[in-house]
């Protein structure tokens, strides 16, 4: 929100965006989730009270998704987010270099709590399309005027073989959370706050259930019970296509390395929901074991 405030007084005059961040920068700052009062001045409506909401995740406070959803469809923005999961070459076109930075930054912040291992330019010089036509993923953004010359590229000769198959990659399952925060969420920040990352939680947030430690003492994932654990046959074959990409290998390295630390809001959510999923049921030897146990427990009873 404090951003369109800016662009809005920028528009009427400059000169009224100083004043406006300097109530800003003198007001408390506020915790994520919460609210801050900030008075200001603006020619034809004399003097405003605006009340400014730090998002709930504050990693997300320098994207704008207004642009993205206001150039994308629910379907189209869907098709975009199942590329760059699985990975693929994605290039995005718009006439303003502004709005293709936005969209570009805004589509990989939907990514979270993964983060995207291959090229990434937001906006690509006219010198540089020849970049379009290479074999591995990428996201880059290219201005329409070079529309018609990356058009005569050999772009399509590349990646064939799934050319046109986005709307079946996301399991229905899944995808339900996505379009239901973003066809009813009013608040951009709580769409990629709640609605998305909940899709990844449905997704690997039973991961803790499935990371063991081995001889060395080092945690790792049990890559095979972790997919065939979770209760959806679409999210398992799903699952089978995502776990063999960079963005999950890093994820899961990253989860193996660190036994502690910080608490994101993907973290939290996964907490909840954990709270809420069964655990795996054991097998072979720890079902034995397990078994044996609750016999003592009853022969201690008696």
């Amino acid at each position: 929100m404090c951003r369109t405030e800016v662009e809005r007084r920028r528009e009427i005059s400059p000169a009224l965006v100083y004043p406006f961040m300097r109530s800003v920068m003198e007001a408390p700052f506020p915790a994520p989730g919460r609210t801050v009062t900030v008075k200001s001045f603006l020619p034809g409506s004399g003097s405003e009270v605006l009340t400014l909401c730090r998002p709930v995740d504050s990693r997300l406070e320098h994207v704008d998704f207004d642009s993205l959803l206001q150039c994308l469809s629910v379907g189209k923005l869907l098709q975009v987010f199942a590329s760059l999961l699985l990975e693929r070459r994605v290039i995005f076109i718009a006439d303003k270099l502004s709005v293709l930075s936005r969209c570009a930054h805004a589509a990989l912040a939907l990514l979270y709590p993964f983060t995207w291992q291959h090229t990434f330019v937001p906006v690509l010089p006219a010198s540089m399309l020849d970049i379009s036509c290479s074999p591995t993923p990428f996201l880059i953004g290219v201005l329409a005027p070079c529309l018609p010359e990356l058009l005569e590229l050999p772009i399509e000769e590349v990646g064939q073989s799934y050319l046109g198959d986005e709307d079946c990659i996301l399991p229905s399952k899944l995808q339900q959370h996505c379009n239901v925060e973003v066809d009813q969420q009013a608040d951009l920040s709580s769409l990629v706050s709640e609605g998305f990352v909940r899709f990844f939680v449905e997704l690997v947030g039973h991961y803790p259930f499935h990371m063991v430690e081995s001889s060395s003492g080092n945690r790792e994932l049990q890559r095979d019970s972790f997919r065939k654990s979770h209760p959806s046959r679409g999210v398992r074959q799903f699952l089978q296509l995502f776990m063999d990409t960079q963005m999950f290998a890093g994820f899961i390295q990253d989860k193996e390395l660190r036994k502690g630390g910080g608490r994101g809001l993907f973290e939290v959510r996964v907490a909840e929901y954990l709270d809420s999923y069964p655990e795996p049921e054991p097998s072979g030897v720890n079902k034995f074991l397990k078994g044996l146990g609750n016999k003592m427990k009853l022969l201690q009873i008696k």
